[in-house]
């Protein structure tokens, strides 16, 4: 087993990884080796579904636990062992997709009911009316508010790309008695 661990050190090594991955990797490998109490090389490509299966059915692990788990034993196998396994290329772990959280009107009316401070109400106010991600909020300038076309210029959102946010008028004069106070 020392020679395996040894093996997997090496490749790991000429790989660049970094030292969390190599740790990461390594670590996975020893609990399938555990877990079946034998050298990696007397495992299958049945064992290996088989461990998969159980990790996610019986042991409830998360997605990402098991995808790091996977890419470690698909490198240890592929690059140590080299064993092309056609299972290697078709099990993995689909990322979980989580819907975001919804507020109600009255939700957001009873949070914006507890801010004091008016910019503070402001900057809120103007982030739920126009779907803004904070940082997009947060570097908004003057500049960007175009009041005859009722549109807000957003710089450099999500994937550094622009994009025009229609504003309503309610907020546009909210932004016009903040900037006349401030």
């Amino acid at each position: 087993m020392k020679d395996y661990y040894e093996k997997s050190l090496r490749a790991l090594k000429l790989a660049g990884l970094s030292k969390s991955t190599q740790e990461s990797y390594t670590r996975s490998v020893c609990q399938i080796v555990n877990f079946y109490e034998k050298t990696p090389d007397l495992i299958s490509e049945g064992d290996l579904e088989n461990y998969f299966l159980h990790r996610r059915d019986e042991d409830q692990r998360a997605a990402s636990t098991l995808r790091i788990a996977h890419s470690g034993i698909r490198f240890f196998f592929q690059n140590v062992l080299k064993r092309d396994w056609h299972i290697l290329s078709y099990i993995h772990s689909k990322k979980e997709k989580r819907l975001p959280c919804v507020l109600s009107r009255r939700e957001v009316y009873s949070i914006l009911s507890h801010v004091i401070a008016f910019h503070h109400y402001t900057f809120f106010s103007t982030v739920y009316a126009c779907g803004f991600r904070l940082s997009e909020a947060l570097g908004l300038q003057v500049s960007d508010i175009d009041k005859h076309r009722m549109m807000i210029h957003v710089h450099r959102g999500k994937g550094a790309k622009d994009r025009f946010v229609p504003v309503s008028q309610n907020t546009l004069e909210l932004l016009r008695r903040y900037w006349i106070t401030h």
